[in-house]
């Protein structure tokens, strides 16, 4: 098998691996965009990442035919800190030895630069490639899902004491409090992260300035005339996260909700999630996704109850 860089006579074989792979992966996921399984719609989304920052790609050749590739690309350094990027049109492979081929020729350019962090984005479906990226010291950090829109007959029966409502601009002071929850949490165990929290003056004047917004429904879950959780709602063409074959063809998203630590418990955070899957029928999307940090177990527990079921796991290999 010959590794060399990636050339633009590369673009119809990797395109056609890709399409391949996406074809087995909505046998699976059939919410998936079914676009992706023509070798015309997968090559633009490979020239696209080819087209982007730092992107460096490789391709592997076997018996005359490409039989994999792989392009990293770089993002933001100060939410990822050096980093490179496999996203979800970043790589296909005919077997589990070309994506391991593929990424030890790539990783020696990379780390050679520069120490990073680097993840990849993998169908949640696909044992085998899973299976490569973990033999390649990669872990799971990041599950992202979808489920069908609930049908008509679907309904939010919250507790007794509980009332799911739309935000009101007077709930602003409570929305901010909430919005730092997810922060908060997560710097906690066994998430552990690193991201600075933002001061909660700043997060009140953001959420004043985007508060009449027509893109983000926000709902709010009250007890006793007190707002103890929230949820956002809207198309996941807003998600940046969600990109490229990751995103069903129209789809809403559960874009954000937390719950107050003192009303844990009483059933506000699926009262939300229910809110946000009934408000996506009512809008029309035949689908509804969203996307949680793996080591959050209360969302983790949470949205699979709802019924969503994982797309694609992002995986992280820290090498310092």
């Amino acid at each position: 098998m010959q590794v060399r860089p990636f050339e633009p006579v590369d673009l119809d074989g990797a395109a056609a691996l890709l399409a391949e792979r996406h074809r087995r992966h909505r046998a699976a996921e059939p919410l998936l965009d079914p676009a992706f399984e023509e070798p015309v719609d997968a090559r633009r989304e490979i020239e696209e990442l080819l087209a982007g920052d730092a992107a460096a790609g490789r391709v592997a050749h076997r018996g005359g035919s490409l039989v994999g590739y792989l392009v990293g690309i770089s993002k933001d350094r100060e939410t990822w800190g050096t980093n490179v990027w496999i996203e979800s049109a970043g790589h296909a492979a005919a077997d589990p030895d070309v994506v391991r081929a593929l990424y030890a020729d790539a990783a020696a350019v990379w780390v050679e630069s520069l120490p990073a962090n680097h993840y990849v984005v993998v169908p949640a479906t696909d044992d085998e490639l899973m299976a490569a990226w973990f033999g390649l010291d990669f872990g799971q950090q990041h599950v992202h899902a979808v489920r069908e829109a609930p049908p008509a007959s679907f309904g939010i029966v919250p507790r007794a004491e509980l009332t799911i409502r739309p935000a009101r601009r007077a709930d602003l002071p409570a929305l901010a409090e909430l919005e730092l929850v997810l922060p908060r949490h997560s710097q906690g165990s066994p998430i552990f992260s690193r991201l600075p929290i933002e001061p909660i003056d700043e997060v009140h004047a953001e959420l004043e300035a985007d508060f009449d917004d027509p893109r983000f429904t926000t709902l709010v879950a009250e007890v006793d005339g007190l707002v103890v959780g929230s949820a956002i709602a809207c198309s996941l063409g807003e998600s940046k996260s969600n990109v490229s074959l990751m995103r069903p063809a129209a789809a809403g998203f559960l874009g954000y909700a937390a719950v107050l630590p003192a009303a844990r418990g009483l059933g506000v955070g699926r009262a939300l999630g229910e809110a946000v899957l009934a408000w996506g029928r009512d809008a029309g999307y035949p689908a509804i996704a969203t996307d949680w940090r793996s080591t959050n177990l209360p969302a983790d527990a949470a949205w699979r109850a709802l019924g969503f079921r994982p797309t694609f796991r992002r995986l992280h290999r820290g090498i310092t």
